[in-house]
């Protein structure tokens, strides 16, 4: 089992720290298993290719978490969290980013 560094956006930082504790819980254990099994999240088309989007349930809501794998010489084997939020505007938000 290789360990995967896990790279945050300042997009998905300012989002994550508006969080509750018991909410950061939450998404702490939906980074792990996308650490566990990068594959878990649906992989994105035509503008967002490269990216995966994890859906996962937060106080009864389904709250979505974007992430890109990166792999080169600088940081191999790396998982970059670049935004998390719910579905209203994620995905145009989630293009401006790119």
């Amino acid at each position: 089992m290789t360990v995967l560094e896990i790279l945050v956006t300042p997009t998905f930082m300012k989002t994550a720290k508006k969080l509750h504790a018991k909410d950061k819980d939450v998404v702490d254990r939906a980074v792990k298993d996308i650490a566990a099994n990068p594959a878990i999240g649906e992989e994105k088309k035509g503008d967002l290719v490269g990216v995966f989007v994890h859906r996962f349930k937060l106080n009864k809501q389904e709250v979505l978490l974007a992430y890109r794998l990166q792999s080169d010489k600088f940081a191999p084997g790396a998982i970059v969290l670049l935004s998390l939020g719910s579905h209203e505007n994620f995905y145009a938000d989630l293009k401006r980013l790119r």
